[in-house]
């Protein structure tokens, strides 16, 4: 059996598009991960498990148009 998912879909969907979105930007590419991860209370080691498998799903411009 599974173990319960600790955060609902739609915050993992936010929090992918918003970190896909910081590291674009050479501005805010440094820290994105750390500081969506604070802002959403998401630990940081999550957020680049999400980002990871979400570029294995989708590739990493599978995302443009979200």
């Amino acid at each position: 059996m599974a173990a319960p998912k600790e955060y609902p879909d739609e915050l993992r969907k936010r929090a992918i598009w918003l970190a896909i979105g910081a590291r674009r930007d050479p501005a805010t590419r440094t820290g994105a991960l750390r500081r969506i991860g604070e802002q959403l209370r998401i630990n940081p080691e999550t957020m680049r498990n999400w980002l990871a498998q979400a570029e294995i799903d989708e590739g990493p411009a599978g995302h443009d148009n979200r």
